[in-house]
């Protein structure tokens, strides 16, 4: 597959720069929303480098009128976006009698109403195209839970729950809407958590116990997310595609 024009949010980092670095190595031109413009910039300029199209956006998925700019900017430099990735994502580790309203809105405005207001912006151009690919990355926490997350494991919830609402809205109009809730992935915000002392003995040692043995890698999720975007993967929508290595079945 190939010729399409991608948006991928959170895409200047982690999971979301793998997605990004696929789907340009698939064919696709590709967008990176990141609230971090000089992180985008340099991350679309890479994937130029490598023989890609892309262009870097600098937007903050809580800020809906610098959303829709970037829709219309990425129309404007590249043409509809018809495929769309809910990457960008705030974790946040606080025991629940210490979370304040303030806390607890902060992680839901990120991660689940950033995941609504995307969608909401790019879909009627799908609509219009007639085809359409959304993967909404949530969390295997949001599966199993896990202890001083709760506002984090609350808002991946949600993203789970939105995706499968939303594949039945959209089904008809030829959009396929997924979620891929990743489990443990190296990336610069496990490490970061790793350091607070938030991840017991360690990666290595979480590593160790997974079933199969070995930490999971963002390039592990940018595999399953380049298939549900794909025309194969047209009659998949709905769906939780767990990529966990085993730990959660």
């Amino acid at each position: 597959m190939s010729g399409r024009v991608a948006i991928v949010t959170g895409g200047a980092s982690g999971i979301g720069l793998a997605i990004a670095e696929r789907l340009s190595a698939d064919g696709n031109a590709v967008a990176i929303f990141d609230r971090d413009g000089d992180a985008a910039s340099a991350a679309a300029a890479k994937l130029e480098a490598n023989g890609g199209k892309a262009i870097g956006v600098t937007v903050d998925v809580t800020d809906r009128a610098a959303i829709d700019e970037g829709v219309v900017y990425t129309g404007a430099q590249l043409d509809t976006p018809t495929i769309l990735v809910n990457s960008a994502g705030l974790d946040g580790f606080d025991p629940f009698l210490t979370i304040t309203l303030e806390k607890w809105q902060r992680i839901i405005d990120v991660n689940l109403t950033g995941t609504f207001q995307v969608c909401q912006a790019v879909v009627p151009g799908m609509i219009e195209a007639g085809w359409g690919r959304i993967v909404n990355i949530s969390s295997s926490s949001a599966q199993g839970g896990q202890p001083v997350m709760t506002h984090y494991v609350a808002a991946k919830a949600g993203v789970i729950g939105f995706t499968k609402a939303l594949a039945l809205e959209l089904g008809p109009q030829g959009i396929t809407v997924n979620t891929i809730p990743p489990g443990f992935i190296d990336t610069p915000m496990l490490r970061k958590a790793e350091g607070r002392g938030f991840l017991g003995q360690g990666v290595e040692h979480h590593a160790g116990t997974t079933p199969v043995r070995r930490v999971g890698r963002p390039e592990d999720i940018a595999a399953a997310c380049a298939f549900l975007v794909s025309e194969e993967a047209s009659y998949v929508t709905g769906q939780v595609i767990g990529v966990n290595g085993g730990r959660n079945t």
